[in-house]
């Protein structure tokens, strides 16, 4: 009932904003391809990567045993690194293609992703790291180049509506990778198996995520120095 209720209040709720002069949500940006696909593309990278977020501290804790502490330094190898690869990807996109890096990026955290799926109690922590730092380069990489051509594909004087849209893809795909790990946890028993179909899941989302970013190919780049 509850999911009837938002379909039709949505699809009322997007006809009205298609014939707005001054749309709250600005939906007739989605008609430039690489905008777009952009915008898509940041969906299914958010939701990948707060699949494996969520759920990757109840397998440490609960299915590895480890404690708070080395639970909370493992993981922050991952932003330490996307702290580092998100620069770098910023100055290669003046003169590489954002579907390109965003396509090694999202190559690059699935592949991550896939790795940690294969941890178990076997597996000792120094070995962890690598495979969160590749999630980590991977995100970071696919980031900024993406995030630049969603603000410079739009006209300039609708840049605060994209900086609007970039706002809500990011949202829309962390809601929606929280709310599957929450869902996927709770249909499967073993906190292991749950939190490897997680992971599971948000790799298919980042290989999604890397098909769509190549598509973006077929576009000229609003990134590039003239």
């Amino acid at each position: 009932l509850s999911l009837t209720v938002v379909v039709i209040v949505g699809t009322f709720f997007f006809f009205i904003e298609l014939h707005q002069k001054s749309p709250l949500l600005p939906l007739d940006l989605m008609r430039i391809p690489i905008f777009s696909l952009s915008i898509i593309t940041s969906i299914c990278s958010f939701s990948a990567q707060m699949l494996a977020m969520v759920s990757l501290p109840f397998f440490f804790q609960d299915t590895l045993g480890y404690n708070e502490v080395l639970t909370g330094m493992l993981l922050t190898s991952w932003p330490l690194t996307t702290l580092f690869a998100a620069p770098l990807a910023g100055v290669l996109s003046d003169k590489i293609h954002p579907g390109i890096l965003g396509s090694i990026g999202m190559g690059a955290f699935f592949i991550g992703l896939i790795s940690l799926s294969f941890i178990d109690t076997s597996t000792q922590a120094i070995t962890i790291v690598p495979r969160l730092m590749l999630c980590g380069f991977g995100f970071g990489f696919f980031q900024t180049p993406n995030n630049g051509t969603i603000i410079s594909s739009a006209p300039s004087k609708r840049s605060g509506g994209a900086s609007g849209m970039l706002g809500m893809a990011r949202l829309l795909g962390q809601t929606t990778g929280t709310t599957m790990v929450a869902l996927l946890l709770g249909m499967i028993i073993s906190p292991e198996r749950g939190a490897v179909t997680c992971l599971l899941v948000g790799a298919g989302f980042a290989l999604l995520a890397a098909v769509i970013s190549s598509l973006r190919l077929s576009q000229p780049s609003t990134l590039k120095k003239k």
